[in-house]
């Protein structure tokens, strides 16, 4: 099988890469990277291609969609906390709160 090709893949799989294709592309992505990016969340999702037949899937993780894109949060719960209890601070003060 070469590589690239997505012979291997469910139907479901490649409905799903196209629709993360899209979001990325709605999202400004060139189409190769959006493809590349959608193929590499199923991959992570799913563990690659699933073989066909009854009971020879596997579970779906749904871990990178789930977080939908975002990166993951910085820093510390206590700074995390600490910053923003000064925004609230700070938006208190100038009355925005």
């Amino acid at each position: 099988m070469p590589r690239g090709d997505k012979d291997k893949y469910t139907e479901k799989q490649k409905r799903k890469a196209e629709h993360i294709a899209e979001g990325y592309e709605d999202r400004g992505v060139p189409e190769k990277e959006a493809e590349a990016r959608a193929w590499a969340t199923v991959n992570k999702e799913s563990g690659g291609g699933n073989k066909s037949g009854s009971g020879r899937g596997r579970k779906d993780t749904h871990v990178s969609s789930s977080r939908g894109g975002r990166a993951q949060k910085a820093g510390s719960p206590e700074a995390r906390s600490a910053a923003a209890r000064k925004g609230w601070d700070t938006r208190r003060r100038r009355g925005n709160a």
